[in-house]
């Protein structure tokens, strides 16, 4: 069982940065891919971000691209920490953002979720 708790959203002007942390406790985190989805008022949640948790491939959403930076920065397995730094924030990136984590074994996924945490991009 992997345990995400999100932290680091908030209010900022349009133009600013935010920091977002995801720290998993319960399991080591080898083999899984984590990452953030965000959900806007009304829309559906949509991806953001991942990163292969052992090897540090990158993957982003052609919204974020360039603005947007996911990286681990604690692997120690009581305290697994990853990091999305957002940068250059709109008002379309207003949204709950989510940190999941998901590992495909050969007959079943593993996933889970945070609760969310919330960024407001103001004008």
């Amino acid at each position: 069982q992997v345990q995400l708790v999100e932290s680091g959203g908030g209010l900022v002007q349009a133009g600013g940065s935010l920091r977002l942390f995801c720290t998993a406790s319960g399991t080591t985190l080898n083999r899984y891919t984590v990452g953030w989805f965000r959900q806007a008022p009304g829309k559906e949640r949509e991806f953001v971000a991942t990163i292969y948790w052992s090897g540090g491939i990158t993957n982003y959403a052609d919204s974020v691209k360039g603005r947007f930076t996911i990286s681990i920065i604690s692997r120690d397995n009581t305290k697994n920490t990853m990091h999305l730094q957002m940068n250059s924030l709109t008002p379309e990136d207003t949204a709950v953002y989510y940190c999941y984590a998901v590992r495909r074994a050969i007959t079943t996924t593993y996933n889970y979720w945070g609760q969310g945490t919330q960024v407001t991009v103001s004008i």
